[in-house]
């Protein structure tokens, strides 16, 4: 019917960008002091940890490795760490990474890295897989989950089946098998996305096993549990159901009548995309009532499942360019739609925006087309359904802060991009106390002239070069062990990283 250009466009961005210069160090991951330990499962319409305590995925898509690349795109400008911690600074705590099932072919060579003054150093001669196994360990030290999404057969374009003449069903099953073994007792990945976007012919619930993608689904996500039963397993709409059609893998209609049903039960996530107008026209954009039509649109197509108490939704995908008034409206009516954190906490639809990438022919992407630099405006709309990161498998170093007080934390302070005339920084404030953080402030002193141009996942007040910055409403509480983000941009130069100090309020 229709489909998205969001398809990698090749083209190598030169722009300086400085690692982060955190160290990590092991701890235990799956403590269940705070929300999101170990691995997970559902209860009704929530997604539960390893504690049974709710949690919320709110997170961002990084694509490329289903590309002729076969790794995530950006790194011919940029360190990974460094990309993953901006994610983390903005308040990102999950990344889905789609893929295709061309990187489990022996003479797969990703491309397209710059090893230059250090960056991806120890992503040097490895492949794919090994790649997506350094970004997988990287953020979990980071305290991000990762959602693992099959998105094509191969390199080429997206299929509307999960199989094709070159890729059948039984290479598909395998390598979706091969990757849950590969990450099986890693919790930092929670699920696997079994297809991404089936569409016509695709069918749910109609019995032919050649199209019918509720039976597949049921097929392949019981091979996925069956080498790691701990796994999440993430479930796509179609186009069509009963004749309504709405955008590929976002109709989930006949979901309610026709459930998936795993032989390890408490493991299906349904997962919704939804787009605006810079991706295609749809009729609800051209009803007189929009937005206020919206929301009744959103529960036929999938919001029901999770309003009945039936089963969870994640909106997998949803992003725009934001070009027009159309888009905009669209983008605050669909974030309304999916329940602010501070009114709900983490009863409400999880999500991963598209994308991170700015190379997203149309949608464009959290990062502008230098891979550094913030579209603040487009992230701002995500900040009222943003939660906090999880437990992490490592700590941050850095300065400031108590020791092992009921309520104390630590901050450290990182430069993650220096441009000369200006810069980015993040903040990474974890709780080095024995009880939950309700809010935090943390303050510094420049040695030069720095001025903060905007700053976000946080509030601050500047005098002079001393600077204060009090958590955001959705980031203030943070459990005991547990880390949150901010980010900011500044002019000029970033100049040497001030000491900083963190209290906890």
């Amino acid at each position: 019917m229709f489909r998205s250009l969001r398809r990698a466009l090749g083209v190598v961005a030169t722009v300086l960008v400085l690692p982060l210069a955190g160290v990590h160090t092991a701890r235990a991951a799956d403590t269940a002091s705070a929300p999101g330990a170990g691995y997970w499962h559902t209860s009704g319409r929530q997604i539960l940890d390893v504690a049974g305590q709710p949690v919320r995925i709110a997170g961002i898509n990084w694509f490329g490795f289903e590309t002729a690349n076969y790794v995530v795109h950006g790194l011919w400008s940029r360190d990974y760490k460094s990309m993953i911690d901006q994610m983390k600074s903005l308040g990102y705590n999950t990344i889905r990474l789609p893929y295709s099932d061309d990187i489990f072919k022996s003479g797969t060579v990703p491309n397209s890295i710059d090893f230059s003054s250090g960056k991806n150093a120890d992503l040097q001669g490895l492949n794919s897989l090994q790649i997506m196994d350094k970004l997988v360990a990287y953020a979990g030290q980071d305290g991000l989950k990762v959602i693992l999404d099959r998105h094509r057969p191969d390199a080429s374009a997206q299929s509307a089946l999960w199989y094709t003449a070159a890729v059948p069903e039984s290479t598909w099953i395998a390598d979706l098998r091969s990757l849950a073994a590969r990450y099986a007792g890693q919790s930092t990945v929670i699920g696997i996305d079994l297809h991404n976007e089936p569409h016509d012919p695709a069918c749910w619930g109609c019995g032919d096993v050649a199209t019918d993608w509720r039976l597949a689904a049921e097929r392949a996500g019981n091979a996925v549990l069956s080498v790691n039963p701990d796994l999440l397993i993430f479930v796509e709409g179609v186009q069509t159901y009963a004749g309504v059609s709405g955008w590929w893998g976002g109709n989930l209609m006949g979901a309610g009548q026709y459930p998936v049903q795993l032989t390890v039960p408490d493991r299906v996530v349904y997962s919704a995309h939804d787009y605006a107008t810079s991706v295609a026209q749809q009729p609800w954009f051209s009803d007189p009532t929009f937005p206020a039509n919206m929301p009744g649109v959103w529960d036929k197509y999938w919001g029901y499942l999770f309003r009945q108490n039936i089963a969870p939704v994640w909106v997998g995908e949803f992003g725009t360019t934001l070009a027009s008034t159309v888009d905009q409206k669209w983008l605050a009516a669909l974030v309304s739609y999916l329940r602010p954190t501070s009114t709900y906490g983490a009863d409400t639809f999880s999500w991963t925006f598209w994308s991170w990438n700015p190379n997203s022919g149309d949608t464009g992407g959290i990062l502008k087309d230098d891979w550094a630099t913030v579209d603040t405006v487009k992230d701002g709309y995500l900040a009222s359904v943003k939660a906090p990161l999880f437990p992490s498998t490592g700590t941050s170093g850095g300065t400031g802060g108590g020791g092992g007080s009921t309520a104390s934390c630590a901050a450290a302070y990182t430069v993650t991009s220096d441009w000369g005339s200006g810069f980015n920084a993040a903040v990474t404030v974890t709780n080095t106390g024995t009880s939950a953080l309700k809010s935090w402030q943390v303050k510094w002193t420049w040695s030069g002239t720095q001025q903060i141009t905007n700053m976000w996942n946080a509030t601050y007040t500047q005098t002079g070069a001393n600077v204060t910055a009090v958590n955001a409403d959705h980031n203030g509480s943070v459990g005991a062990g547990a880390s949150a983000s901010f980010g900011f941009g500044g002019a000029p130069g970033g100049g040497t990283v001030p000491s900083v100090t963190c209290t906890a309020m």
